[in-house]
């Protein structure tokens, strides 16, 4: 599929606004390789998009700048593949727009028709914090195993420690993929949060990063781990988000959920 794409070489810097460079991606190529059906899909979910460089010109031609989210639903037939996102962004740069207003709206536009439903678009992004202990959530990072398998993604670590019922938050910063385009790494901090049987730390920690020289978009990377931890370890509810670090002045955080799951609260990781 990759080599298909026209975005793993050079391409001239868009000089004018340009709808046209957003490159949607099928999600059913990947979900059907992991037994997700069209029209039965075991979650609920959305991309939520960070952008840090938007700009444009006002109407007497002085350039503008903004941050904005965009949050796509995980229902949507296509996702935007990362660096046709970037090229129609940057398109921007140099036409002229009558206010802000009419820049947001047109990008709301543009992305919805691309994938393929309604894409909600926003002003600003969250400001960074750091995670404490208040945030009720356990890092599964400093675990003292050997690990020595790196991929392809490997669930057959995946496992119950015990039939106690618990209610809990796990986290690793330690999630690793590569972009099937470019073949350039990604990063991110992942939060799986579930209620049911105790899931085996080390399994998990041991199953996330075997992920590390695998080539899969985030998005399909997320809908993944949802649902081999929920084939493997029967969670009553599960919710797992995956914070990616920027690249590109862009960073994608997908979040999928088994239904009456709350959403997390918008958020962004110090190293976004």
């Amino acid at each position: 599929m990759a080599h298909d794409i026209p975005l793993g070489r050079d391409i001239a810097y868009p000089r004018e606004y340009d709808s046209g460079l957003l490159f949607p991606i099928s999600r059913r190529l990947a979900r059907d390789e992991i037994g997700i059906a069209d029209g039965a899909l075991p979650f609920v979910g959305h991309d939520r998009w960070y952008a840090y460089e938007l700009s444009w010109l006002d109407t007497r031609g002085k350039p503008q700048m903004a941050t904005a989210t965009f949050a796509v639903p995980a229902d949507s037939p296509e996702l935007i593949e990362s660096k046709s996102l970037k090229l129609y962004l940057n398109s921007l740069n140099a036409s002229r727009f009558d206010d802000a207003e009419t820049v947001r709206v047109t990008i709301a536009a543009d992305l919805s028709l691309a994938a393929g439903a309604e894409v909600a678009v926003a002003f600003g992004v969250p400001v960074a914090t750091q995670a404490t202990n208040e945030d009720n959530e356990v890092s599964i990072d400093d675990i003292a195993i050997d690990i020595d398998d790196y991929g392809p993604p490997n669930a057959s670590y995946l496992s119950i420690a015990d039939a106690t019922t618990v209610d809990e938050c796990l986290r690793s910063d330690l999630l690793k993929s590569n972009c099937p385009v470019t073949g350039q790494p990604d990063w991110a901090t992942l939060r799986l949060r579930y209620r049911g049987p105790r899931i085996d730390r080390a399994g998990l920690l041991r199953y996330l990063v075997s992920f590390r020289d695998h080539a899969e978009f985030h998005e399909q990377c997320v809908e993944r781990i949802f649902v081999e931890v929920l084939q493997r370890c029967r969670p009553d509810a599960l919710s797992v988000e995956a914070r990616y670090t920027r690249r590109g002045g862009l960073d994608i955080n997908p979040w999928r959920a088994t239904p009456g799951m709350a959403p997390p609260a918008p958020g962004r990781e110090l190293r976004q």
